[in-house]
């Protein structure tokens, strides 16, 4: 029986490899980064996230060739790497975490209250505009666009538009495409998934795809939200930024409201988290319900 030889290259590459998992990122590393990443995008990365940044970033240093975090952190400041890596840096220690319908409390209020209201409102072809930010991979801005079209039948005057915003580019081209695992779509009824989904024909990896009807109602772009303003013309009815500012220190918390509170219209509703607070911020909002608030 004959054996197989590795080519001499294979063993580099293996060899590489094998360097880069043992490799570990010198603390001077770390501070650079993550002083880099709080500064430029207000991410958080005290000490205890070093371990997740090094391990997030393991596959950039193979992707790159490269078998330190030294040459890596030597590129990513160089001219190229700001023009060149920076995103996929922050596309690779960014979380990104969002489910269809997530904290539904949320969604029935905008059924039962904010709609109602705006058709009372506005009675003259009423077109609502949505800002999801912090999108992620769509699913919120799918969610609210199934659920202003359920009203939207019943009130046939109704249009709507929704921009999701996110800072990773990878993420945002998920949320474009709008094809998820039908796990992903497990919790939506039957009856919804047959109007607002098309099924894939692979039974192997069974998917699912926002309709086209549906997909033409949003639009998305890359926003960080430490720009000092935001590129974006239009003003909202309604903003929902959802378990993003946890990110945040409280001080930049304040700072991204006020930012997107710039843009949104007096009388306008502001959605937050589960778990974050307005609570002591100088921001243009009044409380409503627990994470429903109102521009004033």
């Amino acid at each position: 029986m004959s054996k197989s030889i590795a080519n001499p290259s294979d063993k580099e590459n293996i060899n590489t490899l094998s360097a880069i998992y043992k490799v570990q990122m010198p603390d001077e590393i770390f501070e650079k980064l993550s002083s880099f990443i709080y500064s430029q995008y207000g991410i958080k990365m005290p000490p205890a996230k070093r371990v997740m940044l090094q391990s997030r970033l393991q596959k950039r240093l193979r992707e790159l060739k490269m078998n330190s975090y030294d040459q890596y952190c030597e590129f990513v400041f160089s001219k190229e790497g700001e023009a060149l890596e920076v995103v996929h840096m922050i596309d690779a220690v960014t979380t990104n975490k969002t489910d269809f319908f997530r904290e539904p409390a949320h969604f029935q209020f905008l059924k039962e209250t904010v709609l109602p209201e705006f058709i009372a409102r506005e009675k003259r072809n009423p077109t609502m505009r949505i800002w999801s930010a912090g999108c992620s991979s769509g699913e919120e801005v799918y969610t609210l666009a199934i659920l202003i079209s359920e009203f939207a039948q019943k009130e046939k005057k109704l249009d709507f538009s929704i921009m999701g915003t996110d800072i990773s580019t990878r993420i945002l081209q998920k949320a474009v495409d709008a094809v998820y695992t039908e796990e992903r779509v497990a919790n939506i009824s039957l009856e919804t998934k047959k109007k607002y989904f098309l099924r894939s024909k692979n039974r192997v990896k069974p998917t699912v795809r926002v309709t086209a009807e549906l997909r033409k109602k949003t639009y998305y772009q890359r926003l960080n939200f430490m720009d000092e303003s935001y590129p974006v013309d239009e003003t909202f009815d309604v903003i929902f930024c959802r378990n993003v500012l946890i990110y945040f220190d409280r001080e930049n918390q304040q700072k991204v409201i006020n930012r997107l509170c710039s843009h949104l219209k007096t009388g306008g509703y502001f959605f937050l988290g589960h778990s974050e607070s307005i609570t002591g911020m100088k921001v243009p909002l009044v409380q409503l319900k627990p994470t429903v608030f109102m521009k004033v």
